[in-house]
């Protein structure tokens, strides 16, 4: 069983913003396959920090708006 990631993104929402991207449409940008593309988008893997940004680049978005990641009070 793989443990999901607690990085969360908004890869599909954004998608659908840039022009109606399809996920094969993305994997192709990025050099990857639409199940790749499908497991990110549900959390089920996290990518690598490279692919984190060529993701950001191909919606045309700060990495901070595609990926977030929960940051808990250092108190």
């Amino acid at each position: 069983m793989v443990k999901p990631t607690a990085v969360t993104n908004d890869i599909r929402a954004l998608r659908t913003q840039t022009n109606e991207m399809t996920q094969a449409e993305l994997a192709a940008l990025i050099g990857v396959t639409r199940q790749t593309v499908i497991a990110i988008e549900q959390g089920r893997y996290s990518p690598t920090l490279e692919m984190a940004f060529r993701i950001a680049h191909a919606l045309g978005r700060p990495l901070e708006q595609v990926f977030h990641y929960p940051v808990e009070d250092a108190r």
